[in-house]
């Protein structure tokens, strides 16, 4: 998550800027470090913490009309259904959108593979993976996911690509020292995909 704070605050306008997060979660996301950092901060969630920088509710529930000088949102859209109409009103209230997202498509068997052993090794040294054991499994119980070009093609219909950086991701269920190094290798080599993305948009005028 700091990751994302870092790439999100080097997009904003300065503080005091209004900034939307879409899908806080029950932690809050970015919420809470954006308005220590002087942002005025909405994070919206329907498992949203309690407190005046939240709104627990589905997007779609939001009434506050905006406007806001950037949406963020981490790890949502690609189960976010309708997609089209949450698109568009995200784009009604903020002209800037930044995203932490992934591509469940892209894993793929040699993907699976290298979680496989790498999860093997991390439990056989002790360790807990946070993530799923089967990522097989993991994808028959979440195949109704978005694939990455179906929401970067709803994405481009809305807003011209400021950025798309294609990323690790699986280091993340791993929790290993060294996962995300060793996954940023493994992509380097052609062994694997990357499977996670970052994205800045603007709206189209």
């Amino acid at each position: 998550m700091t990751e994302f704070l870092d790439f999100v605050v080097e997009r904003l306008a300065p503080a005091p800027a209004r900034v939307l997060e879409v899908g806080c979660g029950p932690e809050g996301g970015v919420t809470p470090a954006l308005a220590k950092a002087g942002y005025d901060v909405l994070g919206v969630d329907p498992r949203a913490p309690d407190g005046p920088l939240f709104r627990r509710a589905a997007l779609e529930e939001l009434d506050d009309p905006g406007p806001f000088a950037a949406v963020v949102a981490s790890r949502v859209l690609h189960h976010v259904r309708p997609l089209g109409p949450a698109l568009d009103k995200l784009a009604r209230l903020a002209p800037l959108l930044l995203l932490d997202e992934f591509a469940p498509e892209l894993i793929d068997e040699p993907a699976r593979d290298w979680y496989a052993a790498q999860y093997r090794m991390l439990v056989a040294a002790g360790g807990d993976p946070p993530g799923p054991a089967d990522l097989g499994e993991w994808r028959e119980r979440h195949a109704d996911l978005h694939p990455s070009h179906v929401l970067l093609g709803e994405l481009g219909r809305r807003y011209e690509t400021e950025l798309l950086e294609r990323r690790p991701y699986l280091y993340r269920w791993l929790g290993g020292p060294a996962s995300e190094a060793l996954e940023r290798a493994v992509i380097e080599a052609g062994a694997i995909r990357a499977v996670g993305f970052r994205y800045a948009g603007r709206v189209r005028n």
